[in-house]
């Protein structure tokens, strides 16, 4: 290792992993015990993360009433017809050792004699959410996410050999066939940005894993934090690694709608407790409107919630819908749900005694880049983890809180292929790695330009390919989108790179993705909804007939 020759600038890691939530710490975590030196990469603090702002839990079988065939079977359901089911089955029946090695390194998950359920008071309290059949949801009261990051962070601070570098973040990734075409195509690392220099670094590794969480931000509304700017999908494209499935964007149904507080969650759990969704009617009264389109009523899957949500408010012409939990007491919710309680209360909402008021956003990404179970892309040395991946886990649509158990365990899985297959790269390919070259670029004295560009894709982002889509609304979309990606390479390639630019292009770049993939499936399924063309899959047929019929003005 020592005698490698390296670029000028250039830093060499066994192991590069670029993301620092779940997914990513895991995979740190997992490739340090094989005592090779890791470097996390994570744009700003080690804990800013979509982890961090997970509510609900963890999906996992580790009650006996339940069994890894029902939970199969629930994200089979959900998925409508496009998940892959051998991927399905292998992450659901490694959940219950994955979910033991987060208790081993202290994870604190709420027991029942936490909630004051004296029966079985030392077992975990498993919540229900939409789409399940069993009540099989780990969480820490409603900061889950946040209770699991603090749990990694502080062991991953206990490895000497993972370097953390924060406030980095990764502008591109290297491949080899960029210097030399005669070669084996391989992932040899990345471009890294310091933010505080306002350098570009090479980072040079023998293997590379993706862990960069989601792409939220490219929607207006969205309950995804600032750093979900889809940076994993775009520099994997820009790699010429395969994408799958982007058209598939979860829109959550509950967020909180106020005129302060723009993205926060009210987690699909308090439904799963008993909430119901409800619409004022012309006499100011809320009344009950999920029966109408799914036989689970408010416990649907998130596609169709979210599609009734969207279509009672058109109908209306009502702001928003309202989660109704007035019928448990105050002493129960402040247990179960502290933090949103809390929360509520301070933007004016007494969960027990008022009328939540919520809407749709962005929340998650089925799609992404397409890997197998171990996390492996069609680009050696190059591996995807988390909501930035697509194993084939949640197809058309993602069954609720599946996505931290497919963090958890294709993290695991992919340490272990890694570990199986790793090798340097050759001294001689990796000195001729080109360094960082910014040839004429210049400061930018037009940031007017990046807050335009990002504004207006956002907003027709939301407006022409959100939970309801038509092939026109598309199309109009992939006309703005040709011309914003030109004007903003040109933009990258004038002017020295920031956070912001990196952000924008990737976004842009994400965006386009989107587009592309919405305009090429010519069905409604699952996630994508397109009134142009039937639902695709069976099951789901005459519950999207109704709501298309709705959608369109030809039914009640």
């Amino acid at each position: 290792m020592e005698q490698m020759k390296l670029p000028d600038n250039a830093v060499y890691f066994d192991h590069l992993v670029i993301g620092s939530g779940l997914a990513g710490l895991s995979s740190a975590l997992h490739l340090a015990r094989s005592g090779r030196n890791v470097a996390v990469i994570t744009k700003r603090a080690i804990d800013e993360c979509n982890t961090r702002y997970a509510q609900g839990g963890v999906a996992c079988v580790i009650d006996d009433m339940d069994s890894f065939d029902d939970h199969v079977r629930d994200t089979l359901a959900a998925g409508a017809g496009l998940c892959r089911e051998e991927v399905v089955r292998k992450i659901v029946e490694a959940g219950p050792d994955a979910i033991n090695e987060l208790i081993a390194i202290g994870t604190k998950f709420t027991t029942r004699g936490e909630l004051g359920l004296e029966q079985n008071s030392k077992d975990f309290d498993l919540g229900r959410e939409g789409g399940h059949h069993k009540r099989r949801i780990l969480h820490a009261g409603d900061i889950t996410g946040a209770e699991i990051e603090r749990a990694l962070v502080e062991h991953v601070k206990t490895f000497p050999n993972i370097t953390v570098f924060e406030n980095h973040m990764a502008v591109d990734l290297i491949v080899s066939s960029r210097f030399n075409a005669r070669t084996p195509e391989r992932c040899l690392g990345a471009y890294v940005l310091d933010n505080a220099s306002g350098k570009v670094r090479t980072f040079i590794s023998g293997s590379t894993t993706l862990a960069c969480g989601g792409s939220g931000k490219v929607y207006l509304y969205t309950s995804n934090p600032d750093v979900s700017c889809g940076a994993g999908p775009a520099m994997a494209y820009r790699a010429g690694a395969k994408i799958a499935n982007m058209e598939f964007i979860q829109f959550h149904p509950t967020i909180l709608y106020h005129p302060t507080e723009r993205s926060f969650l009210i987690s699909e759990a308090v439904r799963g407790e008993g909430a119901v969704l409800k619409v004022m009617d012309r006499n100011n009264q809320p009344v009950e409107f999920m029966q109408k389109y799914h036989p689970m009523k408010s416990l649907a899957p998130r596609d169709v919630v979210a599609r009734a949500i969207d279509n009672e408010m058109k109908r209306t012409g009502r702001e928003c819908v309202y989660l109704d939990i007035r019928h448990v007491s105050e002493e129960r919710l402040r247990l179960r749900f502290p933090h949103i309680f809390e929360k509520c209360l301070a933007s004016g909402v007494n969960m027990a005694k008022d009328l939540i008021p919520v809407v749709p956003a962005a929340h998650f990404v089925c799609g992404g880049v397409q890997t197998d179970v171990n996390g492996c892309t069609n680009i050696p040395g190059l591996y995807a983890v988390g909501e930035c991946a697509c194993t084939g886990l949640h197809g058309a649509n993602r069954l609720a809180s599946n996505s931290l158990l497919e963090a958890l365990v294709v993290s695991r899985f992919a340490a272990a292929d890694i570990d199986a297959h790793f090798s340097c790269p050759d001294s001689d390919l990796a000195a001729n790695i080109s360094p960082w070259v910014s040839f004429n670029a210049t400061d930018s004295d037009e940031m007017v330009v990046l807050t335009h560009n990002w504004d207006e894709i956002r907003r027709f982002m939301w407006d022409y390919v959100g939970i309801y889509r038509t092939t026109k609304r598309l199309e109009r979309a992939k006309a703005r989108i040709k011309l914003l990606r030109k004007e903003i390479e040109k933009y990258y390639w004038d002017f020295l790179v920031t956070t912001d630019l990196l952000e924008l292009r990737n976004i842009a770049t994400v965006a386009e993705l989107i587009i592309d993939s919405a305009l090429s499936r010519h069905e409604s399924r699952g996630l994508h909804f397109n009134s142009d063309y039937p639902c695709a899959d069976p099951d789901l047929a005459q519950v999207d007939t109704v709501l298309q019929r709705k959608l369109s003005g030809t039914g009640d």
